[in-house]
């Protein structure tokens, strides 16, 4: 295995397979379904049309069909959608460093299925951008391996749901083989891919894996939010010697955001601050993030100055921004789309007092969705995840 992967700098392409898997081809239906038709900006401009309720991911911002005109703008930097700048980080990166390669389901020619790899076969070649089997234990295990031999891949899974397969991997080989071998071993693989509520794709294809992922050593969580943070993000978890999980959500793909042209990564351990406040931290993170600043909205037209942080880093907590945070407005509410039973918002209400403690003026409050599979009708699929008016009330 390690012998295939020591030569992918120097191999020339292979031909496309032109074999169809029904089975694969069942997984990509429900994946991509309902998606492609908005591009979400955030300038908050126009009106949502077109849209079902629980189909909009912010209620203040404009959706628009693909291939609509959008006013152009001297601002520097160019526009991108998520998956669009995932690529780029991606691309950038793969000519960069010719040891990093990237495999999963559907990554090759097909462009995988949200496009996070589109063109990358035709520019790279097969090998370095190899399609595998359906067999997430196997490519993941692959995977790895190839990073012990010096490789940086970057693993794709189809959904993060299906990672679940792979759990033995990731957590007593891809978290513990530099520690169990003293050293000997680096494992620089980075495994990202689609997750999160939204589109009614069920209960099994909406998982939030980040409250299983959490508990295995030697693991580093990162979670984006906007293009320019996932840009930056896939390059630091592509050049970090640690493996990295990269959470992207699936209602975020089609974000656009305007990014530098010159080249920038991200603090693999740093949060963002977002909004600067003084009466109330909260925490936040991917999805939640927006309906956050939908709140917020509201909070400042009853009086409120809420300071808001997207944690971005979801292990390690940069205790550092979120500290700072606390002494000012003695006061903490958390907001994730976790599941709030051993979720990323209970480790987090745990480090905040066991450090900040002295600094609270109030308990900490955690809003998380309901400890329920997530329902396939959509006013159901909304209702058990927090929502905007539940963050006001909250911070009432």
């Amino acid at each position: 295995m390690a012998t295939l992967f020591q030569g992918l700098g120097a191999l020339t392409s292979l031909s496309p397979s032109n074999s169809k898997r029904s089975l694969l081809s069942s997984r990509r239906s429900l994946s991509e379904r309902k998606a492609g038709i908005f591009v979400v900006r955030s300038d908050a401009r126009a009106n949502q049309t077109g849209a079902r309720k629980h189909d909009l991911l912010i209620t203040n911002a404009v959706a628009t069909k693909e291939g609509s005109s959008v006013a152009s703008t001297s601002k520097p930097g160019h526009e991108l959608l998520l998956f669009e700048a995932l690529r780029e980080g991606l691309e950038e990166e793969m000519e960069r460093d010719p040891n990093v390669c990237v495999m999963g389901e559907d990554v090759g020619h097909y462009g995988g299925s949200y496009k996070v790899t589109k063109d990358l076969a035709n520019k790279f070649g097969d090998l370095r951008v190899l399609d595998t089997p359906i067999a997430e234990n196997a490519f993941t295990g692959m995977g790895i391996g190839a990073a012990m031999t010096g490789l940086r891949p970057v693993i794709e899974g189809m959904n993060m749901g299906f990672l679940l397969l792979a759990f033995n991997q990731i957590s007593n080989n891809c978290g513990m083989l530099h520690y169990t071998s003293g050293g000997q071993f680096k494992i620089p693989v980075v495994i990202r891919g689609p997750g999160g509520v939204g589109r009614q794709l069920g209960a099994e294809h909406s998982q939030r894996l980040e409250s299983y992922f959490q508990s295995i050593p030697g693991i580093q969580m990162v979670a984006c939010s906007t293009p320019n943070n996932a840009k930056g993000l896939m390059k630091a978890a592509i050049r970090s010697d640690n493996p990295v999980i990269l959470f992207e959500h699936v209602l975020l793909y089609n974000l656009k955001e305007r990014i530098p042209d010159e080249e920038y990564v991200l603090s693999l351990e740093e949060a963002e601050m977002v909004r600067p406040g003084e009466h109330v931290t909260i925490l936040t993170y991917s999805r939640m993030r927006y309906h956050v600043m939908q709140a917020a909205k509201t909070l400042v037209n009853k009086g409120y100055d809420p300071e808001v942080i997207d944690i971005r880093s979801l292990k390690p907590f940069d205790l550092h921004t979120i500290g700072n945070s606390v002494k000012k407005t003695h006061r903490v509410l958390i907001v994730e789309e976790c599941m709030r039973t051993g979720g990323i918002g209970t480790s987090l209400t745990a480090a905040i007092s066991e450090n900040f403690n002295d600094y609270l003026d109030a308990p900490i409050v955690c809003l998380s969705s309901q400890d329920v599979p997530t329902p396939y009708a959509g006013p159901l699929e909304e209702m058990t995840v927090v929502q905007p008016a539940q963050i006001v009330t909250a911070v009432e």
